[in-house]
C-alpha cells in the first residue's frame, strides 16, 4: 500500500492506493494552513480506511514546483514517515501530475501554475502509443512567450486563473483546450506515477530530496540591530574612545 501526498498549492490532497490503484482519498481547501492540517486528516483517512499506519509500504510526494510553505510542509512529512517507517520515499513532478489527470486525451498537455505576477510555471507532456513522454522540462516563462510558441492545438490544465485563461484564449483560439477540472486532484495522479517508478526499482534518497523550486524563496533581510548599550558603557566608549570596554 502507497501514501501519496500534494501539498503542493490551497488545495490539499493524500491517498492510499495499491500499486497506483486508488483505494481511500482525501481532499480540501487550505489557507496556508498546511502544517496544522496536513498530519491531523492523514490520521482521519487512515481511520476511515481502517489502515494501520505500518501498512503503509512507499510514500510518494509532490516535490514541487507550488507553494513554498506547502512543498516545505509535505516533504518534511513524507521523509519523516519515511524514516520511521523505513520504507521508499518517491517524489514526482507536480506539473507532471496534473498533465497525467488528462492524458488519454492524447494531445499535447501544458499544465501551467502561477509564478507571480507576470510568470507561470510550466512544462510540456503527451501520452503516445502507450508511452508517457517529457516534451519540455518545467520552466518558467510568461503567457504572451507560451502563447507566442505554441503552434498546434494544445490542452491546457491546472489551477489556472481566470485571467490567464481567457488570456491563452484570446491569442490561441481553437489551438487552446481548456481543461474543465479547475479543482485537480492530483493525488490520484501521484499514485500512479509514483508506483510506475517504485515498480522499475526507483525511489528519491530522503536526505537529498528537495523541493523542487523555480524561483528562490522571496525573503526579506534582516535588519541589522545597533547592539544596546546600558548608558554606563555608552558614557565609557565617549570618554575612552576606542579603548578597550570592559562590562
Amino acid at each position: 500500500m502507497e501514501l501519496a501526498i500534494d501539498t503542493s498549492s490551497n488545495i490539499v490532497s493524500i491517498a492510499l492506493s495499491h500499486k497506483g490503484e486508488i483505494l481511500a482519498s482525501l481532499t480540501w481547501q487550505t489557507t496556508q494552513n498546511h502544517t496544522i492540517e496536513l498530519l491531523p486528516n492523514l490520521v482521519c483517512l487512515l481511520q476511515q480506511a481502517q489502515v494501520e499506519l505500518d501498512s503503509i509500504e512507499a510514500i510518494i510526494v509532490a516535490k514541487g514546483p507550488g507553494s513554498f510553505n506547502g512543498l516545505r510542509v509535505g516533504i518534511s512529512t513524507a521523509k519523516g514517515l519515511t524514516s520511521a517507517l523505513n520504507i521508499p520515499l518517491l517524489g514526482v513532478n507536480t506539473l507532471e501530475a496534473e498533465a497525467y489527470s488528462v492524458a488519454f486525451t492524447g494531445l499535447p498537455l501544458r499544465p501551467i501554475q502561477k509564478a507571480g505576477r507576470e510568470e507561470i510555471a510550466t512544462a510540456l507532456y503527451r501520452q503516445k502509443d502507450n508511452e508517457w513522454q517529457c516534451l519540455e522540462a518545467e520552466n518558467l516563462t510568461t503567457v504572451k512567450t507560451l502563447c507566442h510558441r505554441t503552434k498546434q492545438k494544445t490542452l491546457f490544465c491546472g489551477e489556472i486563473p481566470a485571467d490567464i485563461i481567457k488570456e491563452i484564449q484570446q491569442n490561441l483560439g481553437r489551438r487552446a483546450i481548456i481543461s474543465q477540472s479547475n479543482s485537480p486532484f492530483r493525488a490520484s495522479s501521484l499514485a500512479t506515477l509514483g508506483w510506475r517508478k517504485l515498480n522499475k526499482g526507483e525511489h528519491d534518497d530522503p536526505v537529498t530530496l528537495q523541493p523542487l523550486y523555480l524561483r528562490p524563496p522571496h525573503i526579506t533581510k534582516p535588519r541589522e540591530r545597533t547592539p544596546f548599550l546600558s548608558p554606563r558603557v555608552e558614557q565609557r566608549i565617549q570618554r575612552n574612545g576606542n579603548s578597550q570596554i570592559r562590562c
